[in-house]
């Protein structure tokens, strides 16, 4: 399986490089968060996470201001965000989380990209159930700080598990928990790097090399779609 985990790896690189999409797809998230919770960061949480992961992103400064800008234009585009299921290529699962101003092109864009690849889109929920939703919250890893003494101070707020990979802490906690976990790094004065909510497969699946260079072209596909935020597979 070496080959197919280095492959997947350089697949995934290669699409987190894509900062031309990345870029407004950060922005987009800003500006959503900001015409609903106003664009004063320290009163709106939504907007100060959505701003932290701009910045762990390289976002420029004067981007993340363009965002929060936007959001009280007179002509700002009304987001809403919607959720499409569908099964690809070789059956793998794949939920697909997206912000549009405009639902119907949202819906038969990425209801082509599944056709085009042999797989289709499934009714809404029908996925749901076979994802965990979780909080994650990134940061380096604290000199002074045993993980263990860590996972005590975070327990009550939620937290379930912390793993230690190359000096980086990836706190977890379920999705319902996010704002009590990141108020709670935030009084241990710990400076997160980045703070998601990301599904993760209850039952991943291996692909062989083969079937995962089908499934990445629908994967690409997607990533390559403005209106597209995160894509999760159940891809082990």
């Amino acid at each position: 399986m070496g080959r197919a985990v280095e492959y997947r790896r350089a697949a995934k690189e290669k699409r987190w490089d894509k900062m031309s999409r990345t870029f407004p797809k950060l922005a987009k998230k800003i500006t959503i968060a900001a015409k609903s919770g106003g664009p004063d960061p320290d009163l709106n949480s939504a907007l100060r996470t959505a701003i932290l992961n701009a910045k762990a992103q390289n976002m420029p400064k004067t981007n993340i201001d363009a965002a929060i800008k936007r959001a009280s234009g007179k002509d700002a585009a009304d987001y809403s965000e919607v959720n499409y299921e569908g099964k690809g290529p070789h059956g793998v699962l794949i939920f697909v989380e997206c912000a549009t101003d405009n639902s119907t092109r949202t819906v038969a864009n990425v209801k082509s990209y599944f056709n085009k690849a042999g797989g289709s889109l499934v009714p809404t929920g029908s996925l749901e159930f076979l994802f965990s939703r979780k909080a994650v919250f990134e940061f380096e890893g604290l000199e002074t700080t045993d993980p263990e003494e860590l996972e005590l101070e975070l327990i009550d707020a939620g937290l379930e598990e912390i793993e230690v990979n190359d000096g980086v802490i990836y706190a977890y906690a379920d999705y319902t928990a996010f704002g009590e976990m990141a108020s709670a790094l935030d009084r241990l004065k710990i400076n997160v790097q980045k703070a998601l909510l990301k599904r993760f497969p209850n039952d991943p699946v291996e692909f062989t090399e083969e079937q995962l260079e089908d499934i990445e072209k629908l994967l690409d596909k997607l990533d390559e779609d403005d209106d597209v935020q995160a894509v999760y597979t159940n891809i082990a």
